[in-house]
Parts: structure tokens; C-alpha cells; sequence
């Protein structure tokens, strides 16, 4: 919270963004070696942190009421209400205590595993390098205050809202404030802007990305105080929701079907009955909270956090919780091949002209672009940089034309002697389209870039693919001496040089990891900007089979339709540019595929964002790494597969939640149902019913921490609703069956009244409930799948608890009456056959249906 007590700085005025360059450290009291560790920490107490949510403790009280806004919660208060209302304070006493438990049992448990889940993401949380006490230092972007320096480089987010103070060929994607999906040009003029711009040139804003240049600019303005902070509710769009969230929203759509019937069917019967109408409503109102799994939302959080802390152990870090099921889930991986499937330690090995003859001009000009160019340095301008030092001191730089994924070149204006040169490198097929003539080796003289020069081009481009090279096409062109800018246009008529070949020999690991993740279910397809030829080599020497290949030209040309069609056969996409990349990412998901996609590059964000599991690097650029739901601290596959298995592990643990009490809460619930038929009385009280179900609840908090059998593992995993609902109606019919025997038994052998009844019943329904989770929690055979320790204590101790309450002075509370020694020997054996029937009824049923 910010301290009231420290120093405050105003908001940034109109003043502050159009002053004079010189006056704006003045105006924002700092100075151009920015802050000092000390000033900093002050202002970050009076402005609080960088961030757009609200804070921690605002977000607690928040999270924490809406647990008491769940339309089951709303009603059984309301049910307490009318019970005070009408004199039955005991009962009042007694739904608002169990109501308010379960509530904070939720609550803090949600509350701890998101702690835990917060400390992992703080691991890799965004940073940005600023000037504090005159050195540049790595500060968390959270930390960050008015009046810092910043230093803002190709593949940073803008932090904060900035006044630029120095910018080299700065570009800049505003798209989250302006919609224009274009980068614009940003430069440090020192005039004011007009009074009405909305993103001025010399500004940049957070929520905009850098995409090439450089730049040093203050800040003015930070967290709620910026602008897209006074629009964040606005621009905040729900994100597109993953296999996980579709699974939860479908499962309560399932269970609030049941409980609507069931609850209007019980109510109805009772009032056919003329029983009280007050009880009968409070009744039923029990009945529809013993059938939904309330905990199943701290069940969920305690798993995801617990999976959480063990992947981060494999060197996964976990932003978004419900990835890790998605992960578990994902049966499809598309993959980039450089950095994934190859080492990414790339050598220049051979410069050669249009007929593969070796040609020094290549480097030459390669040298002079990758020395001035001030975007996003890739892999290939280091290998080009460390290949031979080339002596450019006569050299100067006029301006540059960035690298976009769209062009996929990067042009270089530059001038030696008084003489300028346009000098381009990229894509060979892009660069060899906008050439007109080509050098030979050892030539000075240029000749036309003809149709049989072309071919002879193109036929060198494909033997180096075939033999696993990756190339880059260098070209040229003399421009007029005062020529001062460059853009795309003067990107023609250019002398074609020759190739740039580079190796990138394929990882070690990647083969053992293909093959892993081959044995876990899941399909491996390479999504690349590299040519089909270099691509198929690298999986030829990974073992990467493959079936089909569609390159970009030609999926431009596809609908989606003819897309979705190819999908199934095609294992490789080349020649894509990054939308391309995230609509066959789409594509796949529309098909029902769970899609992961590992990146770490500007391009890569789209499709981090398209899949349902995003994962990126821990020296990924900050634009991947804000957009992924998983930062690998190793850029390893073996990683990943480790991963899925632990993401299947957890959503396991999850479902045995779900099968134990859907089916065991249903069998109970229909019992009740039929009951209120066949009874003169209620055959359990409202207030045994809710201690029923917090009892059986707690039984199982524990789950999260249970083993899970290797056979849950070999698969991916998924929601699957009519495996649900088969198990819950299968399961719980058993379970019926049983509860209409116990029911026989107190009336017809026993002839138990109604309390002796209700509180029979209540232990022979508890013990059956929770034991039965010793059966649903393996696919084996219970003895062959031992649970976890806490698991049994927690079981045991509930079932030992239900027997034993009848005897205690809190009894009368809810109703309970000694049991006789021989009615209880009756209800241990009527649950232990009930156990050994539902193991066999188990077993058929899993033995017929997948899940």
C-alpha cells in the first residue's frame, strides 16, 4: 500500500509530454543519469507498483465476497434467514456456521495456492533495465517509478508511459492502444506534439512493444496513472477460454441440470404430501448443496498450485494454473524448428554466388548490414558477426529499414567514400524477386538476373537445402549521395550477391524427446519460416515423420475449410509467416486438438496467444514471454515432456475429486429423493444433510496430494462429459441400491423410528460416500494403488467421526440418537459389501467406456 506520509509526485500535466526536451528531467525531478536507489524506493512508496490490478489486499476482500455471491451460497442464507425467522434457531445457527466454513476452507486454501503459484511467477517476472545511482541496472517493471531513465531495445514491452530522450530507428507496436496493427516510426524530437495526438511520436506507452531500434526515454507515468491503466477496463478482453475452462464451465452446466430436476421433484412430492412448508423447502435446498461438489474449486486450486511447485522443480514455471491441465491435455505440439529442434549455435559456413561458387562479395555485404542494424538481432547476424571480422571503419550508417515478419528482410542504408549503398538481406526467394541483376564470383561487372540465371539461382537455393543448410539472400544497390532515407520502395532493382549458408546441426535431445512425446500421445508438427527442403532434413535426423507439407503461398491461398481438411495429414508448415502460424494453431483447435506451441521471438506471440498452452524461455523476448502461459528454464523438449506428465498427474487428481463426488453425492441424493416417496417422514433432516456433505467434503481435501497410477499418464487427459455423467449414473445407482437395502433393513427388520432412522442412515451413507474413494481413485485394483498417507488419515478419521457423533453431547444439536450395537454391525456390513460391489461395477464400466 502506498505510504501517506512519503513524498508524492503530480501526474503527469499536458506540460510534462509537450515540454521542451531539455526541461523534462527538470519537470520530473530527475536527471539524465536518473534516480537514486533511495529517491526511487520513496517514490514507488507514495505512487505504489507498476501494475493495472488493483491491490493484494483489495483483491482478498474481493475474492472473498464473491465466494458468498454463489447462487447456491445466496440461497442457503436466505434458507437461514427464514429458519431465524420463524423460530427454528438451531437450524439458523447450524446452516450459517457450515455455510460460513466451507466458505473459508475455500477461501484460504484458494488463497495459499495461489501464494504459492504467485512466488513461482515472480521467478519470471518482467524486468527492464533502467539507470539508477548512473548505472544501467535490471529493475522489476513492477518497481518502477516517475522520473526513471529506462533503455528500451527490439523485443521489450514499453513499461510505462515514456518520454523519449534518444530513439535509433525506433519502431514501435501500438496496436493494444490504437488498433493499428502496423509499427510506427518514434523519434526524440524536441517540439511539442499537438495538444490532441494520442500517441505522439516522440511518447511510447505501456501496452506497446518495441519491435526494432532502440531507445532511452523517462517515465511519466505509471501503473493506473497511464494511459491504457485509465482504460484498462476496457480494453481488458476475457481470454479466449482453453480446454480447461470449457471443461469446468461444461461439468457445472451438467451438475446444475441434475440439481434443478432433482430439486423441484423433491420440493413438489413434499407439498403433494402437505409436509411443513418451511422444512420441505429447507430440505430441498440441502438437497441441492449435498449433490454439487462446493469444494471443487479449492480442490482444483490446492492440485494446480501443488502441480505448480513439482513442475517448477523439472525447470517449468507456471503463470496461468489451469495451463498445467491444458498441457496435460495437449496432443498436439507445433513447433518452430530453429532453438527447438535444432541447437541454435548456427555457423556461417559457405558465402557463394547464384551457381554455388564461393563468393567473398557475400560476406562483405552481409558484414555491413549486420553490423548497422538495430533491431531484433537474430541468431544469423551473430553467426555473420563471428564468421570473419570485416574492417568497417569508412563505413557509416544514414538510416535503416527494420525486419518485419511480412518482408522478411532487413535493409541497410550506409555510406563509404561519398558513395551510398542500399544493402538488403532476407528470405532468398524474397530478396531474388526483387532483384534485376546478380556478380560472379570474382566479377565487378553486373549481369541481368534472366530467366536461366533465375533457375540457375533457384537450383543452388535447393541442392544447399537438401543438404540441411539455412541461407540468406544478399543483395545491393548503389543510391544517389544525397539520399538520407530509406523504405520499402527502394527495396528493387537490386544486384543480387549471392547465398549466406548457415548449419544449425539438430539437438541431441530432441530425438529422445520427439520419441517421448510420441509414447505420451502426442503429435509433433513443425511450424516454420524456414524452406521445406532445410526442414525435412532436420526431421529426417530427428526421426520426425513425415506425412504431408503445406508451405505459405500456398496456405495463403487455402480457405479454412480446405485447411481444417489437410490438418490431419500434414506434418509440416514452412515458409509461414506468424499469423499464418497462429491460424493453423486455430485450425487444429477447431478440429478439437489440444495445441501447445513453444516461442521466444516478437513473431512468436500470436501463436503463444492461439494456443491453448503457450511456453516460451526465460531469455525469451518480453513480448513471448508476457504472452505464454509457461516459461521453460531450459529450452529443452525433455522439459516439456516431463511437463505433460505432470499435467496429467494433476488434472488426475482433480478428476478422482470429481468421479468420487458426483457419483457418490448422486447416489445419496436420488436415495433422498425416492425416500421422501416412501416415508412418512424426512429421511434425513436439512441439517444432517449439510453435515454430510461438509463431513465428505473434508475427506477429501487431501486429494491433491495423492499418487496418481502410471496407466493415467500414458494418455492425454480431458474432459470428457459423458464419461462423467455415464460414471455418476452408473456409480451412483449402485449406491442407491444399497441405500434402499439400508432402508429395508432400519424399517422392515429394525423398525426404526424417525430419528434412529435419519441418523442410521446418516452413518451408513457417510461411510459408503467416503470409503468408496479408496475404489474410484484407481483404475486397479484398490490393494495394488496404495493413496497417500493423508488421504487414508483423512477417510478413516471422517468415517470414525460419523460413527462416533450419535454418542457425543452433540448429538442432540443435529438430531442423533444412539445407535444399537446390532444395527451398527449391520451398516459395516452393508458398506462392505457395497465396496466390493462397486469395484466390480468399476471395473466393467471402465473396461466398456474411455475416459
Amino acid at each position: 500500500m502506498p505510504d501517506p506520509n512519503a513524498p508524492t509526485l503530480a501526474a503527469p500535466t499536458q506540460t510534462a509530454w509537450s515540454a521542451p526536451l531539455p526541461d523534462i528531467c527538470g519537470l520530473m525531478q530527475s536527471s539524465p543519469d536518473g534516480l537514486s536507489q533511495t529517491e526511487a524506493l520513496a517514490r514507488l512508496a507514495s505512487t505504489g507498483k507498476n501494475l493495472l490490478e488493483a491491490a493484494e489486499s483489495q483483491r482478498m476482500a474481493i475474492a472473498l465476497l464473491k465466494r458468498f455471491g454463489n447462487p447456491l451460497v445466496l440461497i442457503l442464507l436466505f434458507a437461514a434467514g427464514i429458519a431465524a425467522i420463524s423460530g427454528e434457531q438451531a437450524s439458523f445457527y447450524i446452516i450459517a456456521t457450515i455455510v460460513v466454513l466451507s466458505v473459508l476452507i475455500d477461501f484460504i486454501q484458494e488463497h495459499r495456492a495461489e501464494n504459492a503459484a504467485a512466488a513461482l511467477r515472480q521467478r519470471v517476472a518482467l524486468s527492464v533495465r533502467a539507470l539508477r545511482d548512473g548505472k544501467v541496472q535490471d529493475v522489476p517493471a513492477a518497481d518502477l517509478v516517475p522520473g526513471d531513465i529506462v533503455v528500451l531495445s527490439a523485443g521489450n514491452l514499453v513499461p510505462a508511459d515514456c518520454r523519449l530522450l534518444e530513439a535509433r530507428d525506433l519502431f514501435v507496436n501500438e496496436a493494444l492502444l490504437t488498433g493499428e496493427p502496423y509499427p510506427v516510426e518514434k523519434n526524440a524530437k524536441a517540439e511539442s506534439p499537438p495538444v490532441d495526438e494520442a500517441t505522439p511520436d516522440n511518447a511510447a506507452f505501456m501496452g506497446s512493444s518495441v519491435i526494432s531500434g532502440s531507445a532511452k526515454a523517462i517515465v511519466l507515468a505509471t501503473g493506473r496513472r497511464t494511459r491504457i491503466g485509465a482504460i484498462a477496463g476496457v480494453l481488458r478482453k476475457p481470454p479466449q477460454p482453453t480446454a480447461f475452462t470449457l471443461g469446468i464451465h461444461n461439468f457445472g452446466l451438467l451438475i446444475m441440470r441434475i440439481t434443478a430436476l432433482l430439486l423441484l421433484f423433491v420440493l413438489l412430492i413434499n407439498l403433494l404430501f402437505d409436509r411443513p412448508l418451511i422444512e420441505s423447502f429447507l430440505f430441498a435446498l440441502a438437497l441441492a448443496v449435498g449433490l454439487t461438489p462446493e469444494l471443487l474449486p479449492m480442490v482444483v486450486s490446492v492440485t494446480l498450485a501443488r502441480g505448480a511447485v513439482r513442475m517448477s522443480r523439472q525447470h517449468v514455471i507456471v503463470k496461468r494454473l489451469s495451463a498445467i491441465h491444458d498441457l496435460g491435455s495437449m496432443n498436439v505440439l507445433c513447433s518452430d524448428k530453429t532453438g527447438t529442434l535444432t541447437e541454435a549455435h548456427i555457423k556461417l559456413v559457405r558465402e557463394v554466388d547464384i551457381a554455388g561458387a564461393k563468393n567473398n562479395d557475400v560476406l562483405h555485404w552481409a558484414y555491413i548490414n549486420a553490423a548497422f542494424e538495430t533491431g531484433l538481432k537474430s541468431p544469423l547476424d551473430d553467426a555473420i558477426m563471428e564468421a570473419a571480422p570485416t574492417d568497417i571503419g569508412g563505413w557509416r550508417k544514414i538510416d535503416e529499414v527494420p525486419f518485419d515478419f511480412e518482408r522478411r528482410r532487413v535493409s541497410i542504408l550506409a555510406e563509404q567514400a561519398g558513395r551510398r549503398y542500399l544493402v538488403v538481406k532476407g528470405a532468398p526467394e524474397d530478396v531474388l524477386k526483387h532483384s534485376s541483376s546478380y556478380r560472379q564470383a570474382g566479377s565487378n561487372a553486373s549481369r541481368p538476373l534472366d530467366d536461366i540465371a533465375r533457375s540457375t539461382a533457384l537450383a543452388t537455393l535447393e541442392r544447399l537445402g537438401d543438404e540441411g543448410f539455412r541461407l540468406l539472400g544478399i543483395a545491393w544497390r548503389e543510391v544517389e549521395p544525397d539520399r538520407d532515407h530509406a523504405d520499402i520502395a527502394d527495396e528493387s532493382e537490386l544486384t543480387f550477391a549471392g547465398f549466406a549458408a548457415f548449419l544449425d546441426p539438430p539437438k541431441e535431445s530432441a530425438r529422445e524427446a520427439i520419441a517421448a512425446l510420441a509414447g505420451l500421445g502426442v503429435a509433433v508438427k513443425v511450424v516454420t519460416g524456414d524452406n521445406e527442403r532445410v526442414t525435412r532434413h532436420v526431421c529426417a535426423a530427428l526421426g520426425i515423420a513425415v506425412s504431408g507439407a503445406i508451405n505459405g503461398p500456398e496456405l495463403e491461398k487455402m480457405t479454412d475449410e480446405a485447411l481444417s481438411a489437410r490438418l490431419a495429414d500434414t506434418t509440416l508448415f514452412c515458409r509461414v509467416s506468424p499469423p499464418q502460424k497462429a491460424r493453423v494453431i486455430r485450425a487444429l483447435r477447431r478440429r478439437g486438438h489440444v495445441v501447445g506451441y513453444p516461442g521466444d521471438g516478437i513473431n512468436d506471440a500470436p501463436s503463444l496467444q492461439a494456443a491453448d498452452v503457450g511456453l516460451s524461455v526465460q531469455d525469451a523476448v518480453d513480448v513471448a514471454k508476457e504472452a505464454a502461459a509457461m516459461i521453460l528454464l531450459k529450452q529443452d523438449l525433455n522439459v516439456l515432456a516431463e511437463g505433460v506428465r505432470e499435467g496429467r498427474r494433476t488434472f488426475s487428481n482433480i478428476m478422482k475429486y470429481v468421479m468420487m463426488g458426483t457419483s457418490s453425492n448422486f447416489g445419496n441424493m436420488f436415495s433422498m429423493a425416492g425416500a421422501v416417496i416412501l416415508l412418512p417422514f424426512l429421511p434425513m433432516l436439512p441439517i444432517q444433510i449439510l453435515l454430510n456433505n461438509l463431513l465428505y467434503d473434508a475427506s477429501e481435501i487431501a486429494i491433491p496430494l495423492d499418487k496418481v497410477d502410471d496407466a493415467m499418464i500414458t494418455q492425454p487427459r480431458h474432459w470428457d462429459m459423458a464419461f462423467v455423467r455415464n460414471f455418476m449414473l452408473v456409480l451412483g445407482s449402485v449406491s442407491s441400491l444399497f441405500d434402499f437395502l439400508t432402508f429395508g433393513l432400519l424399517l422392515w427388520i429394525f423398525k426404526a423410528g424417525e430419528s434412529l432412522f435419519q441418523t442410521s442412515w446418516f452413518v451408513e451413507s457417510l461411510m459408503t460416500q467416503v470409503l468408496v474413494i479408496f475404489v474410484i481413485r484407481t483404475r486397479g485394483r484398490p490393494w495394488q494403488s496404495w493413496p497417500h498417507p493423508a488421504l487414508i488419515a483423512c477417510s478413516l478419521g471422517i468415517v470414525a467421526l460419523a460413527i462416533l457423533l450419535p454418542y457425543t453431547p452433540l448429538a442432540a444439536w443435529f438430531g442423533f440418537v444412539p445407535l444399537p450395537p446390532q444395527i451398527l454391525l449391520s451398516l459395516l456390513g452393508v458398506s462392505a459389501v457395497y465396496l466390493v460391489i462397486a469395484e466390480q461395477v468399476k471395473r466393467w464400466f471402465l473396461s466398456r467406456h474411455a475416459g
